[in-house]
């Protein structure tokens, strides 16, 4: 049998920790963590990390294996991922690949990226984020900001070519890659919601994190709120709140309202790949069979 990648993609909050752990039960198999938030120790609750509890049950890789002051690229995930995977292959373990906020930690396992020289994944997010609770006039004025008078040579209004210029303005200089075809087959399942049932779980979950200490855990980060890490929907807010910007209960309905534009914009990035076949996150035995069917 070829060796397999089985990749989980879908919005925040539709379900894809709980699936990745049923597959990697079912498959005997180990989950890969590319949401690059949760490679922070110290980001607990906002970034919806697995419980405990969920990392006994399935063997996690890139949780808590960094702090929010380590710089991680876009290279060095690629690299650290790509070895894991090998050895992964090598011991007849077909890796469960479970998605975070963008499609590029699947572009950097299943293409190879030719994205801008030890890219910061951080930086993408970054933007990734600010996109959304701000939209497109904020990543306008960032570029014109860094780069005066590119904004006028470029599709101004297109977000993707945005976000791409200004990582080349930050980071200077381009790295071409030759993109051969993975030495391993890919099977990507997109987990899908109604809009009104993915909404509700997400301001659920908002108001769980909130229960179980949010406000306590961007406190105890202030003193590293300038980080890349930490400029992501769910600390912004209330670091907004804790310098006296904004009430408690406006910077809360804040977080739920920017999670729900991510989750948006999520789903709009995702449709626009062929490869991914949808199910409802509920589907369980669905997913397995046709995992099943489509190993080769």
């Amino acid at each position: 049998m070829q060796p397999c990648l089985v990749v989980i993609m879908g919005p925040t909050a539709v379900g894809k920790t709980k699936l990745s752990i049923d597959l990697a039960n079912y498959f005997g198999s180990e989950i890969i963590s590319a949401d690059s938030r949760q490679f922070y120790r110290e980001m607990e609750i906002g970034t919806a990390k697995p419980s405990l509890q969920e990392l006994q049950q399935a063997k996690h890789h890139f949780i808590n294996n960094r702090s929010v002051t380590d710089y991680y690229s876009a290279g060095d995930f690629e690299k650290e991922a790509k070895a894991l995977m090998a050895q992964m292959f090598q011991n007849g373990l077909n890796p469960i690949f479970a998605t975070g906020g963008s499609g590029l930690y699947v572009k950097a396992i299943c293409e190879g990226l030719d994205e801008v020289q030890n890219a910061d994944l951080v930086l993408r997010e970054f933007l990734i984020a600010q996109y959304s609770a701000h939209g497109i006039a904020w990543l306008q004025q960032e570029l014109e900001l860094i780069h005066p008078g590119k904004l006028e040579a470029m599709d101004k209004n297109n977000p993707q070519r945005l976000m791409r210029a200004i990582e080349l303005s930050k980071q200077g200089g381009i790295v071409k890659k030759h993109k051969d075809k993975p030495p391993y087959q890919v099977i990507k399942i997109g987990l899908m919601l109604d809009r009104e049932e993915l909404y509700e779980r997400i301001n659920l979950r908002v108001d769980t994190m909130v229960a179980a200490g949010l406000i306590e855990e961007v406190t105890a980060l202030l003193p590293h709120k300038q980080e890349n890490a930490l400029q992501t929907v769910g600390y912004t807010e209330i670091f907004d709140y804790l310098n006296g910007e904004t009430s408690l209960a406006k910077a809360i309905e804040l977080v739920k309202q920017h999670s729900r534009n991510y989750a948006k914009k999520q789903l709009t990035w995702f449709r626009k790949d062929l490869e991914i076949n949808w199910f409802h996150p509920d589907n369980k035995m669905d997913i397995i069979n046709f995992v099943r069917s489509q190993m080769l």
